[in-house]
């Protein structure tokens, strides 16, 4: 059982995981100037080998001061799993929290964050689609914040790496995110990990972040055949815990309405938008290549 961490907060540190994200993280880092939050807190960009000039833009950003901005390099090991745990090792704040460079964070996201730690180990917000995304895009795959932290089924809660946030103690005494899973699932996996070790799990809904889609129909697909991949790995993982596949009649169901909205036909009949089938088909397919790959059934 790792030690107790003190729930004092004297530095709060906000770690960006990030990767040729020049064009977009200004917006990020403009939210975070702009945060209704009463504590001290400081900004590390973890950067996983860019090469759109991220570390200039960083070092000259006019916030420098301001938000203690700085940047460090994780380009040693390809992946997010790395760029964030480089990024808590170089973390001075007692308490951690995780924010992607292509979002925005609500104006008082670090504050919810941080009174939810005061009964937490490890914490998840709530994300939001609508502001950052056009209507369309926003209805391939909608989120509102909910009371519900996520999960699959009744196994243990989770965050998304795009909000969430641990005690510094905490997260590096299980080894902060598994380095191995350089694709998408480590998130999930941190927080499960994190719960089996006898941590606590707060979700907070007022913590809230906007998240930013896949505009284009390719890298949607991509994305979310990613996802439904790192599905069948953490089923591998975890279903000696409980972590249970879909039922046959959920398994049923989704290929018959994969079948029944396929974009070929009307629009006028399927009432289905193109992008939020592709989302759908990507993550099916995606668990079918990773139950394959990792010789377990989880469809």
């Amino acid at each position: 059982m790792p030690a107790e961490p003190s729930r004092t907060i004297s530095l709060l540190s906000v770690v960006i995981p990030t990767f040729n994200a020049v064009d977009l993280i200004g917006e990020q880092l403009a939210a975070l100037d702009a945060q209704k939050y009463n504590g001290a807190f400081e900004v590390i960009v973890s950067d996983n080998g860019s090469t759109d000039g991220l570390r200039s833009y960083i070092e000259s950003h006019p916030l420098g001061e301001v938000l203690r901005l700085r940047w460090v390099d994780s380009s040693s090991a390809r992946g997010v799993s790395h760029a964030r745990n480089v990024g808590v090792e170089h973390a001075a704040g007692e308490f951690v929290a995780f924010c992607d460079a292509d979002d925005r964070v609500h104006p008082e996201w670090l504050q919810h964050m941080a009174t939810a730690a005061q009964t937490a180990d490890v914490v998840g917000g709530g994300l939001e689609t609508a502001s950052i995304n056009t209507p369309l895009v926003n209805s391939w795959r909608e989120f509102v914040p909910s009371e519900t932290p996520h999960s699959y089924g009744s196994f243990l809660p989770y965050a998304f790496g795009a909000n969430f946030g641990a005690w510094k103690i905490q997260y590096q005494s299980i080894g902060g995110c598994d380095e191995s899973m350089t694709a998408a699932g480590d998130d999930i996996d941190f927080c499960w990990r994190a719960q089996m070790a006898g941590m606590t799990f707060a979700h907070e809904p007022k913590a809230v972040v906007a998240y930013r889609l896949r505009s284009e129909i390719a890298s949607a697909w991509k994305q979310m055949r990613m996802y439904g991949s790192a599905s069948a790995m953490l089923h591998k993982k975890y279903k000696r815990h409980g972590f249970k596949k879909p039922s046959g009649r959920a398994l049923l169901t989704e290929i018959a309405a994969l079948t029944l909205l396929n974009p070929v036909l009307p629009h006028s009949v399927t009432k289905m938008p193109r992008g939020k089938w592709v989302t759908h088909a990507g993550f099916f397919v995606g668990k079918v290549q990773g139950s394959i790959r990792e010789r377990t059934l989880f469809v």
